[in-house]
């Protein structure tokens, strides 16, 4: 049942006490916020890391020749290492890869035509399982196939934005021809790529054609492959078995790190992962310590305010008030005042990752490190119950001991 007269009485102290309840209300509210704050942050900085590994398989490797830095069976240093068809076939032909793709570049940026619109886009002649590699999506027609390698046909799949450029009208692009450095092409298929701004104006037609077309003989510039469900130690043995392939094929030295360059993606993405697994352990270290430290400023304060109070509870047990009416009123005080700074405090935690979010998304979705921050709602409300109780406690211990004094001695108390 409402009690008017009870809850008037609570106003006038809170009133009476505006500096003490601003220190318990605000132990409350920065604890809350605070935690709100570091999850938000947090959960920004993995999603931007996540965000970065959208686009290529995390299972993969990636390989690209390099320069030597030392001499090795009878050869100087400063030696070009050249990747080829015979690298692409032994990786093939090696156990633990699942898909298996090389990559010939044009040049920097190709010019595309059909008809009276042209622009350079990126050209990349790849084999039919790059699409894995890339995570490539197709909206219409196919991707390339072993067919189109075999046969060296002249066929492209382009981007989403290669499309936006070269069928300004909508125009229906399957089946039409496009002129990429001089030479025709059919198009056979349309993909979306969820990379960054350039992966949908690029082109990738078959590598075999490419090598044919554009004297590429039988180079592959760089090489690609996944690994399946291997695990982080399996990945690297995986690696090392591609670079004694290589070692074979273009006799460099076992230690020169600059002839070749590895990338081996699930050890890098392990790294990340271990590495916000820490971040993770100090934002909830620092976030339970900032909510100990509210718990202990909500305690500190309603035991002074409890003391100061001991003559007034000696007078309310003078005037016929039972123990537990006394303890009742101090309690629900303090329930009020956590329950009241703990909302604030959501709703400005809340609103600050809402607004960094905003502009975020107002700026072009967010920084290459930085996307999306988010909070758990559900931790920071039981946070918020968590003090809400210790509130409840730190008012009732003291207020119980204040309420089991004898009133001739409570009336005595300074």
């Amino acid at each position: 049942m409402f009690d008017l007269d009870k809850w008037q009485e609570i106003f006038y102290t809170i009133g009476r006490n505006k500096l003490r309840t601003f220190l318990t209300m605000f132990s409350v509210f920065w604890g809350i916020f605070m935690l709100l704050l570091l999850q938000g942050f947090g959960a920004g900085l993995l999603n931007g890391v996540m965000y970065e590994f959208r686009d290529d398989a995390v299972n993969s490797i990636f390989i690209a020749g390099g320069t030597t830095s030392k001499a090795a069976n009878g050869m100087g240093i400063n030696r070009r290492i050249q990747l080829t068809d015979e690298d692409y076939k032994a990786l093939e032909r090696m156990q633990g890869v699942e898909h298996l793709t090389g990559r010939f570049y044009l040049q920097s940026a190709s010019t595309v035509r059909r008809g009276d619109y042209y622009s350079s886009f990126n050209v990349r002649a790849v084999h039919p399982d790059h699409r894995y590699l890339e995570k490539t999506e197709m909206v219409k027609g196919r991707y390339l196939n072993p067919i189109d390698l075999n046969e060296r046909r002249k066929v492209a799949v382009i981007g989403t934005k290669v499309a936006e450029i070269l069928y300004p009208n909508g125009e229906e692009p399957m089946g039409t021809e496009i002129d990429v450095n001089g030479i025709v092409y059919n198009v056979v298929g349309l993909f979306v790529d969820d990379g960054n701004d350039g992966e949908g104006e690029t082109l990738y037609i078959p590598i075999t054609t490419a090598q044919m077309a554009y004297g590429g003989a039988n180079r592959i510039d760089n090489l690609m492959f996944t690994m399946g469900d291997a695990t982080v130690e399996e990945s690297k043995e995986i690696e090392e078995e591609a670079k004694k392939i290589l070692i074979s094929h273009h006799r460099f030295d076992p230690e020169d790190r600059s002839a070749v360059r590895m990338w081996n993606s699930l050890e890098n993405f392990q790294r990340f992962v271990n590495l916000f697994a820490g971040i993770n352990i100090f934002i909830w270290v620092v976030g339970i310590g900032t909510i100990i430290a509210g718990i202990v400023g909500v305690s500190n304060i309603m035991l002074i305010i409890v003391k100061e109070r001991t003559k007034e509870i000696g007078i309310r047990k003078a005037l016929g008030a039972t123990p537990g009416s006394i303890v009742g009123l101090i309690v629900q005080e303090a329930i009020f005042i956590t329950i009241v700074a703990g909302y604030l405090g959501l709703l400005a935690g809340v609103g600050l990752i809402e607004l960094v979010n905003y502009l975020l998304q107002s700026s072009g979705g967010g920084v290459d490190f930085f996307r999306n921050p988010e909070i758990d709602l559900q931790t920071a409300l039981m946070a918020t119950l968590l003090l809400v109780i210790a509130g409840a406690l730190a008012g009732f211990f003291p207020a119980r001991k204040a309420a089991a004094i004898p009133p001739i001695e409570a009336l005595r108390e300074e």
